[in-house]
């Protein structure tokens, strides 16, 4: 299981909820937290350490999330500020918040509706990507990469809307 908790320690947990407040370069009604890319935040003699994990290894966003996060920080009065990423374990759609999905929905991205192969137990298969704006299952995909890699470009048959769905992984 993968820990990605806001920390105990008050110190640490101040600078994970400043850090949560990052928005998504690439979705700006989500934040890194939303997103489950905000890993982990400590404090170690005096330098202020925060870990991120990409959506995938590769995410033009990251460096951007990373210059966020530094500023972020830096604005609410901490010096010395690391901010580094890991890879392992791989990010997967099952760090997203509920929230955060709703919130995507509300922006007009499908959401991931189903659990990874990464999670345990049972995988429910979606047999259908809902459309956000008007619900219907009537869907196909386009394109198997939309705006970015993290998502996959779908048309509704019902309202003939284009949208992005977050694929699972």
């Amino acid at each position: 299981m993968v820990t990605r908790l806001r920390p105990t320690d008050a110190a640490a947990a101040r600078v994970w909820d400043i850090a949560a407040t990052v928005p998504d370069p690439e979705v700006p009604v989500l934040t890194i937290e939303d997103l489950g890319v905000l890993r982990s935040a400590e404090i170690n003699g005096g330098e202020v350490n925060v870990v991120l994990t990409p959506t995938y290894s590769g995410c033009p966003a990251l460096d951007q999330m990373r210059v966020d996060v530094a500023a972020r920080l830096r604005a609410a009065g901490y010096e010395r500020v690391r901010v580094t990423t890991t890879l392992s374990p791989a990010w997967s759609t099952d760090w997203m918040s509920e929230a955060g999905k709703r919130k995507l929905e509300a922006y007009g991205i499908a959401p991931p509706h189903v659990r990874s192969a990464l999670g345990s137990g049972p995988v429910r298969l979606q047999l259908a990507v809902k459309c956000p704006r008007c619900h219907s299952p009537q869907t196909r995909e386009v394109s198997r990469f939309g705006s970015t890699a993290c998502k996959a470009h779908y048309t509704c048959l019902a309202c003939l809307e284009p949208f992005d769905y977050f694929k699972p992984h």
